[in-house]
């Protein structure tokens, strides 16, 4: 299932995003977009997880998560 994750806050990368979701099943990837430059996030990040089941699992049990400050919108992509 792929699974878009967004408003990161800016000191959220890949290790952060994937520790939340490796909670709830098998990840296959994670991706954080950044800002060249700066290297900051660019507050939305993709995730897939091994299956259906897992990913609705994450969706429901991460949606409104505090992370690193900001509540995460977490949605089936």
């Amino acid at each position: 299932m792929n699974i878009k994750v967004s408003n990161l806050s800016p000191v959220t990368f890949r290790e952060e995003l994937l520790d939340c979701f490796e909670v709830y099943g098998v990840v296959s990837d994670v991706s954080v977009g950044t800002y060249m430059l700066e290297g900051k996030s660019r507050a939305l990040g993709f995730v897939v997880m091994y299956s259906n089941a897992q990913g609705q699992a994450a969706i429901d049990g991460l949606q409104g998560m505090e992370l690193d400050g900001n509540l995460l919108v977490v949605n089936k992509e």
